[in-house]
């Protein structure tokens, strides 16, 4: 059944795509939309101000602690959630991003749930040791 979602959703991109077809227009469209995620997420914090970012240098611990343990050092330097009208903004900015992903894979006749399934087999199976 999600499979069937994942390829309707691909025919759908596929019938709503006609000005930006050229691989050359997907591509530039889809890093184009990529800006706009950062930049809605951006917003948040420096309009809105529902989400701050504290970074700072990342803290690993000493060769002995296991690979386990890892998550307890890393952090994402995030505070607070997206408000309503920014959670909006950032999902719309997402969407449309997955929008051009979809088609960049049919420009290339690859399968989208064929990849999510090969990306969560190697995740899956690789566990912690996955890193990246």
């Amino acid at each position: 059944m999600k499979d069937m979602i994942f390829d309707n959703f691909q025919d759908c991109v596929n019938e709503s795509l006609i000005r930006h077809k050229s691989i050359l227009d997907v591509l530039t469209k889809y890093s184009e939309s990529t800006a706009l995620v950062n930049r809605s997420i951006a917003k948040a914090v420096t309009n809105c101000g529902c989400i701050k970012i504290n970074a700072s240098k990342q803290h690993l611990p000493d060769q002995n602690s296991s690979i386990e343990n890892l998550n307890n050092y890393i952090h994402t330097h995030l505070a607070g959630e997206p408000c309503d009208n920014c959670r909006e903004i950032i999902e719309k900015e997402i969407g449309n991003n997955i929008f051009y992903l979809t088609s960049l894979c049919n420009n290339l006749n690859i399968n989208l749930y064929d990849v999510f399934i090969k990306e969560y087999s190697k995740l899956s199976t690789l566990g912690k040791f996955n890193l990246r």
